[in-house]
């Protein structure tokens, strides 16, 4: 009841406002269970996919806007689990791995549609980044359900970090066909099977978003151009603190 509101007001919003692109809405099952695999651009993909879809969908959510104290607190929570959020706690990386899987699996297995990111994280340049082995794969190989990939474009250009209002325009968003894993179901243990189910679904991603591809996690480049701006910003520091000692000498020595 919740959800239905909540996606008649926010889905029925986004659409009016932004008026999303679709293509390949006939991929996605009218019913029974599928796994909805897509790149991750931006925060807002978590609401402009579900509000194209006449199905709920569910996707992983920290555990803490469930439980934030107060008003403000109380409305985040309603706000998310009306959205079709699910809570996770994400304390300690391998507990928070493992919580989300069992949840993705509890999802699927009652027969309904499960949203993950199999870059763990969102692209911190708009290139695709290679995909997480754990969660996908084993959600998929613990229940034989398809894996529908998908493709949101241009959603992290409607709100750019620092930029407080989003601007209006038209995102995308291209569905592709499911992908039948059956074959390798209950071989979720398999480290091999895991990376290759990965990274074919990756490639279908890729082929649908027409990114470029990095291989690398993008948990990693993210603390590759975190270290690039703190070294800038010291170097920058140190640069100032020559000039302003220059300055400095040269005053002295002008006086004197």
């Amino acid at each position: 009841m919740i959800y239905g509101a909540m996606k008649f007001s926010i889905g029925g919003s986004l659409k009016l406002a932004f008026r999303p692109w679709v293509e390949g809405l006939e991929n996605i099952p009218e019913r029974g269970p599928a796994i909805l695999a897509s790149n991750h651009l931006s925060f807002s993909d978590s609401f402009f996919l579900p509000a194209v879809l006449d199905r709920k969908v569910t996707f992983i959510a920290k555990a803490e806007y469930f439980t934030s104290p107060g008003v403000k607190g109380k409305l985040t929570a309603a706000f998310f689990k009306g959205v079709g959020q699910l809570p996770v706690d994400r304390s300690g990386a391998r507990g928070a791995g493992e919580a989300a899987i069992k949840a993705g699996i509890q999802v699927v297995e009652s027969g309904n549609l499960f949203g993950i990111y199999p870059e763990g994280t969102r692209s911190p340049d708009g290139r695709l980044y290679r995909g997480k082995p754990g969660g996908l794969a084993r959600v998929a190989l613990a229940t034989g359900a398809p894996v529908i990939p998908v493709a949101m474009i241009d959603t992290e250009k409607i709100q750019p970090p620092g930029q407080v209002r989003p601007k209006l325009m038209r995102p995308g968003i291209r569905i592709g066909k499911p992908l039948d894993f059956s074959r390798y179901q209950g071989m979720d243990g398999d480290r091999f099977i895991l990376r290759s189910v990965t990274d074919e679904v990756m490639y279908e991603i890729m082929k649908l978003s027409g990114q470029e591809y990095v291989d690398v996690y993008a948990t990693a480049a993210k603390r590759q151009l975190a270290d690039e701006a703190k070294a800038k910003a010291e170097e920058a520091k140190r640069e100032r603190k020559q000039a302003a000692a220059s300055n400095e000498n040269g005053t002295e020595r002008s006086g004197a």
